[in-house]
């Protein structure tokens, strides 16, 4: 990894010592150098938003269209090499089951650019949503040693999705602090909106806790996560499906009715020109 990079991974490593801070979520390298001219001082991407972008659904399989391995690193790599904040990779379930996979993709994330990464125990099977959690934690072990070996700063990010999947907050405490304690820095329980279940999470927690917005809830600001002690918020792919569903109510008004009226709020073009001007 060149220094510059480097030095903005050690940065992103230090966000998660103290305070609170909002990492959105990009799919592509425009979506990413929109949010870095917006001032955030990293943005991660979101696997949803590089499916949608693709064409392709998200938590899919290999039969139904799900995006490869080595076609999502190729995105974190493109849109590492063209911002100059750190890039925290969604790597999904680290593409394979065995934690010597999950070691690898945390190797090849690292090679890219990532200055961190998040690997969840979504099993992508509905009669058994979460791996066993001795499999979940070796698989963070695995990650963590070979994030360690890159020699490279990196935030491993241990996500469970048990209050996804209904299960009770003591096994989604039970999951995050197994994570942490086998390496990750941050825990991710995606599901957690509310003020009395956040609340519940960060007294609990053995580490920083990561919530998503965007996705379950709304009601809650930055300032009340602050307020809470949450350190990091992302967006998961609610940007991307922002973006999509303006996409989609130009393309209806414009098959169904003929007019133009989807135009009005359009950015100048010589605004997007002077924002994707090469560095």
């Amino acid at each position: 990894m060149e220094q510059g990079r480097r030095e903005r991974a050690a940065r992103f490593v230090e966000l998660h010592d103290a305070g609170t801070f909002l990492l959105p979520n990009a799919w592509d390298v425009g979506s990413a150098r929109v949010l870095e001219a917006a001032g955030f001082a990293a943005i991660a991407t979101t696997s949803a938003g590089v499916a949608f972008s693709l064409g392709r659904p998200d938590h899919a399989d290999a039969a139904t269209g799900r995006v490869d391995r080595d076609t999502m690193i190729g995105r974190v790599r493109e849109i590492a090499d063209e911002v100059r904040v750190p890039v925290s990779a969604d790597l999904e379930d680290g593409y394979g089951t065995e934690p010597e996979t999950v070691a690898k993709t945390i190797s090849l994330a690292v090679a890219a650019g990532a200055a961190g990464g998040n690997i969840e125990d979504f099993t992508g099977h509905d009669s058994r949503p979460l791996h066993h959690l001795g499999l979940a934690v070796e698989r963070i072990h695995a990650a963590r040693a070979a994030a360690d070996a890159s020699g490279e700063p990196f935030v491993l990010v241990g996500r469970t999705d048990a209050l996804l999947y209904g299960m009770p907050i003591e096994e989604a405490i039970r999951r995050a602090n197994a994570y942490l304690a086998a390496g990750a820095q941050c825990a991710f329980i995606p599901g957690a909106s509310d003020a009395a279940t956040i609340e519940v999470l960060v007294r609990e927690l053995d580490g920083p806790l990561n919530v998503v917005m965007g996705l379950t809830g709304n009601a809650l600001s930055l300032d009340d996560l602050r307020a809470l002690g949450v350190r990091r918020v992302t967006l998961g792919g609610s940007i991307a499906r922002a973006m999509y569903r303006h996409l989609l109510d130009a393309a209806r008004e414009l098959a169904e009715r003929g007019t133009f009226t989807y135009a009005d709020g359009q950015l100048p073009q010589s605004e997007l020109n002077e924002l994707f001007q090469r560095r």
